[in-house]
């Protein structure tokens, strides 16, 4: 049996005890170990943060009893070391907070793309008002015209199988007809591809010329979204044709919907799960 693990960068803020209460829940529902990790500057910080730590995993208990939880403190900088400790546990999933719009140069921003694009592993990205929940009902998926984000597809399957969600695929309109074609064949793609993992789906193009992220958001909130998938296309950037605002805005989003980071692999063939093993 392979074990899933999470890994959740925590720097003992408010937001960080948000990112572990949904990590701890979504961990129980897939039956996953917790590691929090906290990175610091010198060998002398290393005690208190290891007290720190267990502070932290007292918290988590205290939530859920049943929580499997474990602590690691690495001397570095979080723009590497996140990354590299969740390649070395072979974490599935790295689930970290962000303050919001206000505290995004501190949190995201051109910093945080480092640490999410240095990483292999998917992000899921909360925010402090986040509900506490277990699994996700419905996951939005925003599809363009790049072959990678067909990518996304295979974790948003995977975790909508757990979770039995339901998937609404969501892509711009286009008036160029080609264009239109080809965002029909991946959208037709799209459906097939889930249909033939027996997960649900539903397909949405905006209704209109225009700002492609506002309708996005606006869909997210009328469908009841839990969680957004968003891919990196290009070298800091999460969606590189529309730039730093689009990523800024969706991650930052005013409902404080979870947003799962994805990064393209070199080949489109599945290479594993999210959760361990692959569907």
């Amino acid at each position: 049996m392979i074990i899933k693990k999470f890994l959740v960068p925590t720097d003992f803020t408010e937001v960080a005890h948000t990112a572990m209460i949904h990590a701890a829940d979504l961990a129980k529902s897939v039956e996953a170990e917790l590691y929090l990790l906290n990175i610091v500057e010198s060998k002398d910080d290393l005690d208190k943060a290891n007290k720190k730590l267990e502070e932290e995993i007292e918290f988590l208990r205290r939530y859920d009893e049943d929580v499997n939880v474990k602590s690691i403190t690495r001397v570095g900088n979080i723009f590497e070391d996140i990354g590299d400790v969740a390649a070395e546990i072979d974490a599935g999933l790295i689930i970290m907070g962000t303050h919001g719009a206000s505290g995004w140069q501190k949190v995201t921003g051109s910093y945080a793309m480092k640490v999410i694009t240095n990483s292999k592993v998917p992000f899921i990205v909360t925010q402090k008002g986040t509900e506490k929940k277990s699994g996700y009902d419905k996951i939005l998926v925003p599809l363009d015209l790049h072959n990678e984000t067909k990518q996304k597809l295979e974790i948003v399957a995977d975790m909508a199988k757990y979770f039995d969600s339901e998937v609404h695929i969501v892509t711009p309109k286009e008036s160029d007809e080609f264009l239109r074609n080809k965002l029909n064949g991946n959208i037709a793609y799209a459906k097939k591809y889930l249909a033939d993992k027996h997960v649900k789906c539903a397909a949405h193009i905006a209704d209109k010329s225009g700002d492609f992220v506002d309708q996005l958001l606006d869909l997210a909130g009328e469908i009841g979204a839990d969680l957004i998938t968003i891919m990196n296309l290009q070298r800091n950037s999460l969606m590189g044709m529309l730039g730093a605002r689009y990523e800024q805005q969706i991650i930052t989003n005013e409902d404080q919907i979870p947003v799962l980071c994805v990064n393209p692999r070199e080949t489109t063939s599945a290479t594993g799960s999210v959760f361990g093993n692959t569907i």
